[in-house]
């Protein structure tokens, strides 16, 4: 069995192409979609975590973790996953690492979807 690297990590294709039944061509659409729309989400957790919206924080990385488990993206999904479970506890003391990790996996998925 091949062993996975950090890089299998960041986009899944065989995750993401089970998700829309193999089909290639609507990978590449959803992928397109995200690619336009991710930075919006984005700027709507920073605005969130900056106004010290705990609700706000949660919908939002809950969103964003709904739409990068579409790629199998598990570092985005992780991050976001913290992110969202900190909005709902209410606990923005150390929420700055954790934003700065999804936007790290974010930064690194973004290439991976262009090329498909």
């Amino acid at each position: 069995m091949e062993q996975a690297t950090f890089t299998d990590e960041i986009f899944d294709k065989n995750v993401a192409l089970a998700r829309v039944g193999g089909d290639a061509d609507l990978l590449k659409e959803i992928a397109q979609l995200f690619l336009a729309d991710y930075p919006k989400s984005l700027s709507d957790l920073r605005e969130a975590i900056e106004a010290g919206d705990a609700k706000r924080m949660e919908r939002a990385a809950h969103g964003l973790k709904g739409s990068v488990a579409n790629f199998g993206a598990r570092p985005a999904v992780e991050a976001a996953y913290r992110l969202e479970t900190m909005g709902h506890a209410q606990q923005l003391a150390d929420v700055r690492p954790v934003l700065r990790a999804l936007e790290l996996a974010l930064e690194a998925l973004r290439p991976r979807l262009e090329a498909l």
